[in-house]
């Protein structure tokens, strides 16, 4: 039993330092993310989720804590993809 509730307490403080990333409102173009990653793993998976709806990429917005606002952008709408300030969007080959 001891066994048991040392597991327990261990697992649930390693999973303590991990960081949850999802979305939280998806209208249209408009992606609003809730993350306590760095700012680079926010901008790496909103470009992902973007790209997963048929999107070129995401363009930020804003952010006010842990919430981070992007506008997913399509090839013809001729928008520049905005990084979070302090971060890169990662080119990938065609």
């Amino acid at each position: 039993m001891k066994k048991i509730l040392l597991l327990t307490a261990i697992s649930g403080s390693l999973l303590a330092g991990c960081y949850s990333t999802q979305v939280n409102m998806s209208m249209g173009n408009m992606r609003l993310i809730t993350s306590g990653a760095d700012a680079q793993s926010v901008m790496d998976y909103a470009n992902k989720v973007c790209k997963d709806d048929y999107y070129v990429g995401a363009s930020f917005i804003s952010k006010a804590g842990k919430e981070y606002r992007f506008k997913c952008v399509r090839a013809e709408e001729n928008e520049v993809l905005i990084p979070i300030p302090g971060t890169t969007i990662s080119t990938e080959a065609k």
